[in-house]
């Protein structure tokens, strides 16, 4: 009887699992709407430009006005940045002419869709998401991944970059 039972319990959870799978890990990203250029990584005098979506769906492009982006590459540094602009107006971002960008590339479609998506659109302001490992590649400097980075732009240029880890660093950084 028991038997029974926990294979009929194993059942559910390979069906509910599967089901699961099937509505939400489906990609609904398309790479050709979305591009990143970046002359020289993260250094000095670099230009930069994207085009990339946020949280929900809403395409970005980075003009020469962008005065700073607030660059997450882990999921402990994007938390630190949500829990910093949580506490922010709701336009503090647009007001600094900054964006913050979050790169969700290494993640699981199905985790992606299920969890993190949900809980980026509960945020009152747009997190660009990098969701293709190329374009990653073009602005993440590995040794610097679980770092918070600040670039400063002047007319797309770099022109100074920041690698940081709390909360107060970060409002430090845009504060001053």
């Amino acid at each position: 009887m028991f038997k029974k039972i926990a294979l009929g319990v194993i059942a559910l959870l390979v069906i509910a699992g599967g089901t699961l799978f099937a509505i939400k890990g489906k990609d609904n990203y398309d790479a050709t709407k979305y591009s990143a250029t970046v002359t020289d990584g993260l250094n000095i005098n670099s230009k930069i430009s994207f085009t990339l979506p946020d949280q929900f769906d809403k395409s970005h492009t980075m003009s020469d006005d962008t005065k700073i982006l607030i660059l997450s590459f882990a999921k402990a540094t994007g938390h630190t940045i949500k829990e910093y602009l949580e506490k922010q107006p709701k336009d503090y971002l647009t007001n600094k002419n900054a964006f913050f960008v979050a790169d969700i590339s290494p993640m699981p479609t199905v985790i992606r869709n299920t969890f993190a998506l949900p809980d980026l659109q509960k945020s009152p302001y747009s997190v660009l998401l990098i969701y293709d490992k190329a374009i990653a590649q073009k602005i993440k400097d590995e040794k610097y991944k679980d770092k918070i980075v600040i670039v400063t732009l002047e007319n797309s240029l770099v022109k100074d970059v920041k690698f940081i880890s709390t909360e107060d660093e970060l409002k430090t950084i845009l504060n001053s």
